[in-house]
């Protein structure tokens, strides 16, 4: 592990220069899960949330909240993002929903805020959607999966078997 890249020589947050990197080809995978009741997860599925659609919704929101990014985390840069696709992972009996941002971009920095913001923006909105039905409902192992481009290159999550 590299030193904290975010602090200049005596400690004060800065923003990392990356004016002397070659853009390349840049994606991030994130993923989360949101844990609702039965009878929320019913009216999810049965599409009769009073709010509307939440699939639709939380998945605008999501790409909303991955492109808006670098305003809602300092120091992180404005990217522009080719592509972000939000797709959800429905496990009726556990009472999950699974989310997953992909991000792209080609640039001089990674993506990987702007999936783990994605996914995070999606959840959020499924439990704005439903939390008239369910406020016990809870977010879980929001992380990064993989990231692909730059100086560092390829990254893989692998959980720990025990």
């Amino acid at each position: 592990m590299g030193e904290f890249s975010h602090f200049d020589d005596q400690g004060n947050a800065r923003m990392v220069d990356v004016s002397g990197k070659a853009d390349t080809e840049r994606t991030a995978v994130a993923r989360g899960s949101i844990f609702l009741s039965k009878e929320a997860m019913e009216a999810v599925l049965g599409r009769k949330v009073k709010k509307g659609d939440v699939f639709t919704v939380a998945q605008v929101a999501g790409i909303m909240g991955a492109k808006k990014c670098s305003e809602l985390i300092p120091l992180c840069h404005i990217l522009p993002l080719q592509s972000a696709k939000i797709s959800f992972q429905v496990s009726e009996e556990e009472g999950r929903i699974t989310v997953e941002c992909l991000c792209k971009t080609a640039g001089k920095t990674g993506v990987e805020m702007e999936a783990l913001t994605g996914v995070s923006v999606t959840l959020l909105t499924i439990y704005d959607m439903c939390k008239a039905i369910d406020k016990r409902m809870h977010m879980e192992g929001i992380h990064l999966v993989e990231k692909q481009g730059g100086k560092s290159g390829a990254f893989y999550y692998e959980e720990e078997k025990e």
